[in-house]
C-alpha cells in the first residue's frame, strides 16, 4: 500500500507511460522507470499526484501528472538522512552530503530530512552533485516549533562547508526558514499557490 504521499517525496513508476501531461523533448532521452519523479504541490480534481522529473541539467525541469496507481515505491526525504547510510554513500567526498552527515549525527527535537539535488543522488546513485552543489534540507513542523531552536540550526549550518537551503513544513504548506527568521515573514507555499506569511502555522493571519 502508497503511503500518503508529500511534496518533496521521490516516487517511482511502474511504466514511462505512467507520467501525464509532459510535453518536453528531453524527458524522452532521459527519464526511464529505474529514475523517481518527485512530488510537488499542486491540486488536480481526479485526484492524480502532481510530480516533477529532473534532468541530468539544471535547466531541465518538467511538470506532469500520476494515478496514484502507477507507483510503486516511495522513497521520503526522511529517508535519505540516516547517518549510516550518508556515510557509505559514494558521495561521502562531496560537500553537501558531508554537511548532511554532521547534521544526522546529532539530535534534534524534529523530523528533518535532504531534498534537491543531493537527496535525487542520494536516492538514485546518479552524480548530480559536485563541489559547489547547495544542500536542499527539509524539516517537518506539523506543530509550532521554537524560533530559537530554528536559530540555533540556522547558525550551525551558516558556517557550513557548502551553501544551505532549509524548507520547514507545516500543514498549512512549506516556508524558507532563512527568510522567515531575517523577514519575520515568508512566503508560504501551498497547494493553492504561495501566500505571506507572518505566522506559517496559520495560528493568525498576516
Amino acid at each position: 500500500m502508497i503511503p500518503t504521499l508529500r511534496p518533496h517525496d521521490l516516487i517511482w513508476l511502474n511504466a514511462r507511460d505512467a507520467l501525464e501531461g509532459i510535453t518536453e523533448s528531453w524527458v524522452d532521452g532521459v527519464w526511464h522507470t529505474g529514475l523517481p519523479v518527485v512530488v510537488r504541490r499542486d491540486v488536480d480534481g481526479t485526484g492524480r499526484i502532481p510530480v516533477g522529473v529532473r534532468g541530468l541539467k539544471r535547466e531541465q525541469r518538467a511538470a506532469g501528472w500520476v494515478n496514484p496507481e502507477r507507483v510503486t515505491r516511495v522513497v521520503s526525504p526522511e529517508n535519505l538522512s540516516v547517518a549510516t547510510d550518508l556515510l557509505r554513500s559514494p558521495f561521502i567526498t562531496q560537500p553537501p552530503v558531508q554537511v548532511a552527515f554532521q547534521v544526522a549525527q546529532q539530535a534534534w527535537s524534529w523530523t528533518w530530512g535532504i531534498t534537491g539535488s543531493t537527496g535525487y543522488a542520494l536516492a538514485t546513485g546518479v552524480p548530480v552533485i559536485h563541489a559547489e552543489s547547495d544542500l536542499d534540507l527539509l524539516i517537518r513542523a506539523p506543530v509550532p516549533l521554537p524560533q530559537e531552536a530554528f536559530q540555533r540550526w540556522a547558525a550551525q549550518l551558516g558556517s557550513a562547508l557548502c551553501r544551505v537551503d532549509t524548507q520547514v513544513e507545516t500543514p498549512a504548506g512549506g516556508f524558507a526558514l532563512n527568510e522567515w527568521l531575517r523577514e519575520g515573514r515568508a512566503l508560504l507555499k501551498t497547494h493553492r499557490g504561495p501566500r505571506l506569511v507572518a505566522d506559517p502555522w496559520g495560528r493568525e493571519e498576516s
